[in-house]
């Protein structure tokens, strides 16, 4: 099988398409893989810089959605059936093995690149604002980075939750984009962007701040918070890790939470349905991603390095086998979607 492989950590430069051998596990899901999504951690492990360390060569990808080739007769899975899998490893290529645990069926009406799409952003989204931050109805929620697939799934699943939400943009060639995901309140991430927060919230502050950024930005983050306000930290796309002056928190009754999805899904069992009933029910309720930014797995060197200089807005999604409306690197429209043309 073919599979993009990472020979060297020197970010996406060091990828290369080849041909592999195919998975054999007799305990795992074998799946063809119509998508694999593509994560910031997927950067970060192709430096050498993830939490999760591995030596070249290896196979990177930790999202995929297709078709189950062969199952365990106990995992519940059967040849033919469409599943969505966390990987961990090994999803950018044709065809992975994965823990039936990790597996699960894919919604009706969804494409396997947005079913791809639904997987780390929305379940790390879902777990942050659901279980990490306990978003209730009517609530503010400021989304930091909000062009990037964190931010996209920020901001729906917070809409979807019904909370009010304030999106930062620092690309302005991302903020129509950004205004179609339906943010109340769209606004440049600039000098003076704590000021504009306020006064969007009558001076109040956020309940919530989802901040995948860190760097220079997280000192306002703090400050823009309510009364018992939860800042939520992602990660630290801006380079710098940031240290908590805990004063304030003191004095505004806030939280400076973690959000490590990947880190709660292997260390407790159940996880993954736990948290995938909820945002099941909100997809039930009609939460689309939007469309995918589609690449053959064959172009997946351009695409990372696409990602890397933040060319990407929502979800990036390498195709194994691209289907005749996506040659182009267009999303692919319905009609092409729900026939899946090879």
């Amino acid at each position: 099988m073919k599979a993009l492989v990472a020979q060297q950590l020197t970010g996406p430069s060091g990828l290369a398409y080849l041909e592999v051998g195919d998975p054999v596990d007799p305990a795992a899901v074998i799946i063809d893989v119509g998508a694999a999504g593509v994560c910031y951690p997927d950067l970060l492990l192709l430096h050498g810089e993830y939490q999760m360390k591995m030596e070249p060569p290896f196979v990177p990808g930790m999202e995929v959605a297709g078709v189950v080739h062969a199952a365990p007769a106990e995992s519940g899975f059967t040849v033919g059936q469409r599943v969505s899998a966390f990987t961990l490893i090994g999803g950018y290529a044709s065809r992975v093995a994965v823990p039936p645990a990790n597996v699960v069926a894919t919604a009706d009406g969804l494409d396997d690149a947005e079913a791809a799409s639904l997987l780390g952003n929305y379940y790390t989204m879902y777990f942050a604002l659901h279980r990490r931050g306990g978003l209730r109805a009517g609530e503010t929620v400021l989304v930091l980075g909000s062009g990037g697939g964190v931010g996209t799934a920020a901001i729906q699943i917070a809409k979807a939750m019904d909370a009010k939400v304030i999106a930062m943009v620092h690309r302005p060639g991302a903020i129509g984009f950004v205004e179609s995901l339906g943010a109340d309140v769209v606004l440049p991430l600039t000098e003076g962007w704590l000021e504009a927060v306020k006064q969007n919230t009558g001076g109040r502050g956020v309940d919530v701040v989802v901040d995948p950024i860190g760097g220079d930005t997280f000192d306002d983050a703090v400050r823009a918070l309510a009364s018992e306000g939860r800042l939520l930290v992602l990660g630290f796309a801006a380079g710098g890790i940031p240290t908590v002056k805990v004063n304030r928190l003191l004095l505004r009754n806030a939280s400076v939470v973690g959000v490590g999805w990947g880190e709660y899904f292997t260390r407790t069992p159940g996880a993954q349905a736990e948290i995938g009933a909820g945002l099941g029910a909100l997809v039930d309720a009609g939460l689309r991603p939007p469309a995918p930014v589609r690449f053959p797995l064959t172009d997946g060197v351009a695409a990372l390095q696409a990602l890397a200089d933040g060319e990407i807005h929502g979800k990036l999604v390498l195709e194994p086998v691209m289907s005749a409306c996506a040659k182009n690197r267009q999303p692919v429209m319905s009609a092409c979607a729900k026939n899946r043309q090879p």
